[in-house]
Parts: C-alpha cells; sequence; structure tokens
C-alpha cells in the first residue's frame, strides 16, 4: 500500500510539471525497449553469444562491416526478428502523445530499434543510429524501413540497385561519430523539463545530456544509475518503478488519448 501511495505521489508530481510546460525532451535507454519485450542482446542469454557465439564489440565494428559484412547480417536478421515480435510500449506511445500535444519537443534515444517512430513520434534523434533506414556506403542511396528489412531477409549482403555498394543500416558502429550531437545539445540546453527514461546514464556522450540542461529533469529507471553526470540539484523526481506503470499512472492525471497500438 505505501508503494501505490508513494507511486500515485510521485505521479501527481509529475502531471503537474508537465501541465505547466511547453518543452519538455524525452532521453531513452535501453529500459523502454527491454519493456517491449527486445531480448538482452549483451547478456549471457543474448543473441550475440547464443546465436552467434561472439561479443556486440566484433558485431559493430566498422572495419570489420567493411571487410565481411555476411558477419554482420548474420546478427542483424536475427534483431530484425526480434524487432518485428515486439510493439512500443505504452511510454513509447505516451511520449508520442506528448509530442501531438505540443508538450514534447523531442526524442533523444540511444536505442537502435526504432520503437519512437513505430509507435508515431516525428521529432527523434538517434544518436546511435538504428533501423529505420538504410544507406548506400559508396552512393549514399537510402531506403525506408520497409524496404531495408525486405532486402535484409532477400540477400546475404544487401546490395545497392543503382551503384552495386554493400548497404548497411544506419546504425553507429564502432568506430564512427555518434548522429545528430549538436542537435540533441540544443534540445537537451533549451528544455524546461528533460526526462531520463530507461537510461543507465554509463555510455558518453548521451549520458553527458542531462549536465546540459537548465531546466528540471525526471528520472524513470529500474536499476543502478551513474551519477557522474546527473546534476542533482535539478533532479525534480528520480522514479524507481516500472516504466510503463509509471507513465499510466501520470496518463490519469492528463488523460491524453494513447492510442490502444502502435
Amino acid at each position: 500500500m505505501a508503494e501505490i501511495k508513494a507511486l500515485e505521489a510521485q505521479a501527481r508530481k509529475c502531471a503537474e510539471r508537465l501541465q505547466n510546460t511547453r518543452k519538455a525532451v524525452l532521453l531513452s535507454g535501453a529500459g523502454m525497449s527491454t519493456n517491449a519485450g527486445l531480448p538482452d542482446f549483451r547478456g549471457p542469454k543474448g543473441i550475440y553469444r547464443q546465436k552467434l557465439h561472439t561479443d556486440p564489440e566484433r558485431i559493430f565494428d566498422i572495419d570489420y562491416f567493411y571487410q565481411d559484412p555476411r558477419f554482420f547480417y548474420d546478427f542483424h536478421r536475427e534483431f530484425l526478428r526480434s524487432v518485428e515480435k515486439i510493439k512500443p510500449t505504452f511510454a513509447h506511445r505516451f511520449f508520442a502523445a506528448l509530442e501531438k500535444e505540443g508538450i514534447l519537443e523531442g526524442v533523444i534515444t540511444q536505442n537502435i530499434d526504432s520503437l519512437h517512430q513505430r509507435a508515431g513520434s516525428k521529432k527523434v534523434y538517434e544518436i546511435h543510429g538504428g533501423i529505420w533506414k538504410s544507406f548506400c556506403v559508396d552512393c549514399g542511396k537510402t531506403w525506408g524501413y520497409e524496404e531495408s528489412l525486405k532486402m535484409a531477409f532477400d540477400y546475404e549482403v544487401p546490395r545497392c540497385d543503382s551503384c552495386g555498394g554493400v548497404v548497411k543500416p544506419d546504425i553507429v558502429f564502432f568506430g564512427e561519430m555518434v548522429k545528430h550531437l549538436e542537435e540533441c545539445k540544443a534540445l537537451a540546453f533549451s528544455a524546461e523539463l528533460l526526462f531520463v527514461v530507461g537510461s543507465s546514464l554509463v555510455v558518453t556522450p548521451a549520458a553527458l545530456l542531462p549536465s546540459m540542461t537548465k531546466g528540471d529533469i525526471i528520472v524513470v529507471n529500474k536499476g543502478e544509475i551513474s551519477l557522474t553526470y546527473l546534476p542533482q540539484e535539478r533532479v525534480l523526481l528520480h522514479v524507481e518503478e516500472d516504466i510503463d506503470d509509471f507513465f499510466s499512472a501520470v496518463n490519469k492525471h492528463l488523460r491524453l488519448e494513447i492510442p490502444e497500438d502502435a
């Protein structure tokens, strides 16, 4: 009973803060995808080790990709199969609804699964890239999600129909620069309210973004979180509850129209 009351109090405080802001920003991490049912690819029972018997560092090594893209695509097809089986969570759909209402300025995500876009979010900055599109490494031609998905399963290594170059998902590999960093910094800096959801704030440069905001910060994450770059004086709430349970409780106050499915 005490836990329920604590959750309700935090949800009410979050809703009240949202009702008084027109510039919220979300920084999301792996916790949101785990709630969707996406397997832990890095863990001992994940696809990396069970299916391919290797470490993620090798799969996402950009030099190795150019040397032998077949190795990456063996993993990528397993990843795509998993993503196709899952759906965006309530939290994904909640933040898409906030954007539609004009409250959420944008989403910065560390995830590569593109569940935010599938939930309906339009302004999404995938700092580590994602599967929402693919491109030819030689001529730069791009393909959307559905086309990229088909090519990945039709060919051992998809190749460009214009120049024959290798097609690569728009994922940031080890050895490549992160994406949209300046836009993400600007979003964090201008936010009146920054949500950190499902992220342990360990991986930089995404972990640095909360230190750049001048607004309040609401952290929603079960498990340990790094405080190295998190300005404690700006943390309005630190919620250690299930992500979907918490935002469902928040929406009981806001009463946003959340689609049942996405």
